[in-house]
């Protein structure tokens, strides 16, 4: 078990280290935004790319947060089932939710993106907006962000199987009924 513990940290360790870098990437897009509005309206100038690239700095902060999102425990539940629950019974309901829910939606999502980024890489697609940006970027996003957070759930299952069996002791203690 203590392999896996450590493999359950290097994934934390990772999705920390992409969600605490990703999530400045809000700020850019603010300032992408702002810039485009000042241009636009005192210019009378606008371009498709600008646009495009705050949709693409939206999307990075989405998909590339979940597993940060996810390893902090603020992803959403049903806390009013949850809440009721003895921290066992959550720990089994989450083991559930992570294998019955989260896994096979991350497969198929990776199993649907990959071809989806690797037709818009092969083919070099750009935007069909005049100005628009090269898509395969934004596709890329789609199957890393997946990757991300199956990882996550992988060190969640590990973490959840450790406290079941009382090797360590519930990182989220009370706090995993109370989102």
């Amino acid at each position: 078990m203590d392999g896996l513990l450590k493999l359950s940290a290097a994934i934390d360790w990772l999705n920390d280290r992409v969600g605490k870098a990703v999530y400045w990437l809000v700020l850019v897009a603010v300032v992408v935004s702002a810039g485009n509005a000042v241009v636009r309206y005192s210019l009378n100038m606008s371009s498709n790319a600008w646009l495009e690239i705050q949709w693409y700095l939206f999307s990075a902060v989405f998909l590339l947060c979940a597993g940060y999102t996810f390893l902090h425990n603020e992803h959403i539940r049903i806390d009013i089932v949850s809440s009721r629950m003895s921290p066992q019974a959550r720990n089994w309901m989450d083991v559930f939710g992570h294998l019955v829910f989260l896994l096979p939606l991350c497969v198929v999502m990776l199993f649907e993106a990959w071809p989806y980024f690797m037709n818009a890489f092969r083919s070099g697609e750009v935007s069909s907006s005049a100005g628009g940006l090269i898509r395969w970027p934004a596709r890329l996003l789609i199957p890393a962000g997946f990757t991300l957070l199956l990882l996550q759930m992988v060190s969640e299952l590990i973490k959840r199987f450790a406290v079941i069996r009382g090797w360590i002791p519930d990182p989220y203690g009370e706090k995993s009924g109370s989102h």
